[in-house]
Formats: structure tokens, C-alpha cells, sequence
């Protein structure tokens, strides 16, 4: 099973930027496809982006043209760049080691989570 470590949250101004990384051990990475996730206190996890095995992403409509999500099957990591935060971006933000199959499947595999506070 791939183990994931996320980093990179940290608190940010509204309009600020911040890249996430997810480092995957313990499997074969390249095989996986990859998904970002967040949680608001009181809210359900939810979706906020996944890139397939090939490269091709997909976003929730609250963070197009916005976030990016990229993999670097080198180093076995996916990133997301965070640009242009929200007040409403705060959250913890999770990685998913899944597959897509025609639409995205998440596994149980998830990393412990790396919290991202945008205020001022």
C-alpha cells in the first residue's frame, strides 16, 4: 500500500499562494492516479482536484483557475498550487492515492493532512 505525506500548508493573506506536496512511498506511484481533498471544520471531505496516471487534471468548479495539480512520477510526488486563496479555501487538505477508470475512484489511502488557513 503507498504511504502519502502531505506538506506545505501554512497560514496565508487572502490573494496569497501556497504549493502543497504529497510524497508516495511503498508502491508504484506512476500506476496510481492522484487527488487533493479538503475538510472544513463541519463540513464533509470533499474533492478539490485529481490528475490521472497520464497527466490530465480535473477540478472542482470552486478552484478552477485557480489551483493547479501536477505529479513528478520521478520523484513520486503531486503537487497543487494554490493561487489567488479565499477566506473560504481554509481547510485541511488531503492527498488520495486512486484510480481513474473513465471517472475518479478514490482509495482508503489517505495522508495524515496538511492544514491551510487563508486570513488576515
Amino acid at each position: 500500500q503507498v504511504q502519502l505525506v502531505e506538506s506545505g500548508g501554512g497560514l496565508v493573506q487572502p490573494g496569497g499562494s501556497l504549493r502543497l506536496s504529497c510524497a508516495a512511498s511503498g508502491g508504484i506511484f506512476s500506476l496510481n492516479a492522484m487527488g487533493w481533498y479538503r475538510q472544513a471544520p463541519g463540513k464533509e471531505r470533499e474533492l478539490v482536484a485529481h490528475i490521472t496516471r497520464g497527466g490530465s487534471p480535473s477540478y472542482a468548479d470552486s478552484v478552477k483557475g485557480r489551483f493547479t495539480i501536477s505529479r513528478d512520477n520521478a520523484k513520486n510526488t503531486v503537487y497543487l498550487q494554490m493561487n489567488s486563496l479565499k477566506p473560504e479555501d481554509t481547510a485541511v487538505y488531503y492527498c488520495n492515492a486512486g484510480i481513474y477508470s473513465s471517472r475518479w475512484y478514490p482509495s482508503d489511502n489517505w495522508g495524515q493532512g496538511t492544514q491551510v488557513t487563508v486570513s488576515s
